[in-house]
């Protein structure tokens, strides 16, 4: 691991306690919150060493802080959202959708539509990490929940 890489990885870290102070979280989920954006870039920046396909590297760690998230949520009493959103902003692809736009508003049809499906890619494996994670977690729950009572 690079110097820039752990650069990068505690800016992300930053930048999560940065939008998890907008967003009213205090105390040790701030820190929770913050140590999951940085998690996230770590997972991603390893991931992305060994797997070439940036959309299943995005997949792969929403998946993982997902799990994280919904820890976080039970240890904390809060809900699992108030860590996911903040842990999964190191990912948003800004860059992708930045160049988007200036492609299309500079009239190159052709890049537009390549950086927008890009980017509409990242933004799908990001959410189906998300919905994957949701989908196992309820199954466990209603498993659990099941035989807990029978």
């Amino acid at each position: 691991m690079t110097e820039s890489s752990i650069i990068q990885i505690f800016a992300g870290l930053i930048g999560s306690i940065g939008f998890a102070v907008l967003f009213n979280i205090h105390g040790k989920r701030l820190v929770a919150a913050g140590v999951g954006g940085g998690l996230a870039w770590l997972l991603f920046t390893v991931a992305n060493i060994h797997i070439t396909n940036e959309a299943i590297c995005y997949f792969l760690v929403s998946f993982v802080i997902s799990i994280y998230s919904e820890i976080c949520a039970r240890v904390f009493k809060t809900p699992t959202t108030a860590f996911l959103t903040v842990s999964l902003i190191p990912l948003i692809p800004g860059a992708s959708l930045y160049y988007t736009m200036a492609y299309a508003f500079d009239g190159e049809a052709e890049m537009f539509i390549q950086k927008a499906f890009f980017t509409l890619q990242l933004a799908s494996a990001l959410a189906l990490g998300i919905i994957a994670t949701t989908a196992i977690i309820r199954i466990l729950n209603k498993t659990v929940f099941i035989k807990r009572h029978s």
